[in-house]
């Protein structure tokens, strides 16, 4: 009987590999690995324009494993450099995984725990570091880890390491490593930071960009509802999640730990039971956001509210919806938040909550992904509260800096009064007036 040929057998890896890519349930590359491969495998530099979810992490994983064969020597070989512990310990995982039928040794540094034990793990011997910039650094300079034998450094989410204020310490890396390398930079998005990076970190690279610049997934629906204030974009939360079925593995994005911590309190008390649910960000511990990951990833954790910081290390295929409860300040960011729902070929919804004052970052984001995301109208049972004066303040406040940003002699507009009927949700030309319900209401008053 005539087997079908696994298609990863026509880039030429070795027999190990291609054991551990057909045990991983691989059988035909995506676009990126297609590409990407082939000229890695050749030792060019590559510049991958690429968004999470495409393969990228096997397309720089699988030729640098073909690269190292087999363990040799104490020291590393390669570095691999990501913004977030999350992102490191799923390429880390992901190298495990593509490497088990071999003895290459990799090893993860990232912050947030002591380092003894990421000590001891590269003074026993490694082939392949991944490791955040910090932490690497900091090894570095207590002389844990030598690099002058490393051949080959890859740059994953290069634009998020950018954001994040990593750029003096690559700097440092480019300094301190070996000049004779292969270099790999990918990101998501291709800003002007990231250009000026590439020329200085790259040399004569191959550049690779398999989909359109900040696309957004094709396998996601987007949706945006227009609300007045917190309390209401909270009532919304609570409409929607009451659907369990529909609304079953939902993750919820969130500007500051604060909001996320409130947003957490305000689910627990109200339509989530507590132990499907889970809170991550900055301020928990590693341990804590790892077990928490593991929970959503495993479906014992309904709902996850998160901050970006994590945004980028968060690797699960069935995710059904991603809100945006708060409009992201970095606009990239939208992308690598819906990007965590429509994975691996299954279907996905991201919602956004809008409130007046986003309005000028929503215009941005649509710039960007070259479309308008279609407004949705609001429920008719939705409680739309009024907002509280200085949530209204501070959005008068917040529009005038954006006027600003536009138009530098603008010198503000803010009065209370005259602005007032901004905060109240809008009525849709869509379908049923929204705020048919809350006028009733006046009218039964008055009568």
């Amino acid at each position: 009987m005539q087997t079908t040929q696994n298609k990863f057998e026509l880039f030429k890896l070795n027999r190990q590999l291609l054991n551990a890519i057909e045990e991983a349930g691989y059988a035909e590359p995506t676009p990126i690995q297609e590409q990407a491969i082939p000229l890695a495998l050749a030792g060019q530099d590559i510049l991958g324009i690429a968004q999470t979810g495409t393969g990228k992490t096997a397309a720089y994983t699988l030729p640098l494993l073909m690269r190292i064969k087999y363990a040799q020597g104490e020291h590393p070989r390669a570095l691999i450099l990501a913004p977030t512990r999350e992102l490191a310990m799923q390429i880390s995982e992901a190298i495990v995984q593509l490497s088990k039928y071999t003895d290459i040794r990799t090893v993860v540094l990232f912050g947030g725990i002591g380092p003894k034990a990421q000590i001891d793990a590269i003074r026993k011997g490694v082939d392949i570091i991944v490791a955040t910039p910090g932490r690497f650094m900091d090894l570095y300079l207590k002389e844990e880890i030598v690099v002058k034998y490393i051949n080959c450094m890859v740059l994953d989410e290069a634009d998020k390491m950018m954001d994040m204020g990593f750029m003096p310490q690559i700097r440092r890396f480019l300094e301190i490593l070996p000049r004779k390398r292969q270099n790999m930079l990918f990101s998501a998005t291709f800003s002007e930071k990231v250009e000026r990076l590439s020329f200085e970190f790259l040399e004569y690279p191959t550049r690779i960009e398999v989909t359109p610049q900040a696309t957004t997934a094709e396998m996601v629906t987007q949706v945006l509802y227009e609300l007045p204030n917190f309390r209401t974009k909270i009532n919304l939360l609570t409409h929607l999640l009451k659907d369990e079925e529909t609304f079953n593995r939902v993750l919820i994005f969130t500007r500051s730990r604060e909001v996320a911590g409130q947003v957490h309190s305000y689910l627990r008390n109200t339509v989530v039971k507590e132990d499907a649910l889970r809170v991550i960000h900055a301020n928990k511990g590693q341990n804590t956001r790892t077990n928490a990951m593991d929970a959503f990833r495993e479906g014992a954790v309904r709902v996850m509210v998160a901050t970006d910081v994590v945004a980028r290390g968060i690797d699960i295929t069935e995710v059904s919806h991603v809100i945006n409860f708060d409009v992201p300040l970095i606009y990239e960011d939208y992308v690598h938040r819906i990007g965590r729902t429509g994975r691996a070929n299954t279907v996905g919804q991201a919602i956004t909550f809008m409130t007046v004052a986003d309005e000028y970052h929503i215009a941005k984001i649509e710039k960007m992904i070259r479309m308008e995301i279609p407004r949705e109208n609001l429920p008719e049972d939705l409680d739309i509260m009024k907002t509280p004066v200085d949530e209204r303040q501070m959005m008068l406040r917040e529009i005038d800096n954006q006027k600003r940003k536009e138009d530098p002699t603008f010198l503000g507009a803010f009065h209370e009064k005259k602005n007032a009927h901004l905060f109240r949700a809008k009525p849709t030309t869509k379908g049923k007036d929204t705020g048919r319900r809350r006028t009733a209401t006046k009218r039964t008053k008055r009568k």
